[in-house]
């Protein structure tokens, strides 16, 4: 039995996302209920030349929305990345789901070999649709969705693994 590449980055994504946004709900509790700035979190980063809660979120929802785009095919939902508040994230996040469930599965049939190129500022990588997926786009979705959640419990929000695993219970 094979699975498709469909099966291995639309659902995972939309687990990933609903767990992320369960995450960012418990920062802006925590926030409210000691008083503390949304920004304190918001701005937050793990290091000076990483990128903030904010630019986490941007990162995880691009990651997620462009595997439809480079490997099934379909059009950009460009998201402009001026989320500034737990609003705005949370928005952003409901976004990308609703786009991840809009896509129908087979426009992935035939995707594994399809030549995916992704431009960066020290050249282009190419990939095929299979690699882009396993090799890119799942570990950055993955690296992103953990920093977010690394920031908000180093800041001292009352996260754990199982919010990150399971998100709501």
């Amino acid at each position: 039995m094979s699975i498709s590449l469909y099966e291995i980055s639309i659902p995972v994504f939309l687990r990933g996302l609903a767990n992320l946004s369960y995450v960012l709900e418990k920062g802006a509790a925590f926030a409210d209920e000691k008083g503390m700035s949304h920004a304190e979190l918001t701005e937050a980063r793990l290091f000076p030349d990483m990128l903030p809660l904010t630019g986490q979120i941007q990162r995880a929802s691009d990651t997620a929305k462009f595997v439809p785009v480079r490997v099934g095919g379909v059009e950009n939902l460009p998201m402009p990345d001026n989320e500034v508040t737990f609003a705005d994230m949370q928005a952003r996040v409901a976004t990308t789901v609703d786009f991840l469930k809009a896509m129908p599965a087979d426009a992935f049939n035939g995707a594994d070999d399809r030549e995916v190129i992704v431009k960066g500022r020290t050249g282009d990588r190419v990939y095929t649709g299979r690699s882009y997926l396993l090799d890119f786009a799942l570990p950055n979705f993955f690296f992103h969705t953990t920093t977010a959640y690394g920031i908000l419990r180093h800041k001292g929000v009352p996260v754990g693994k199982m919010d990150f695993l399971r998100g709501r219970p």
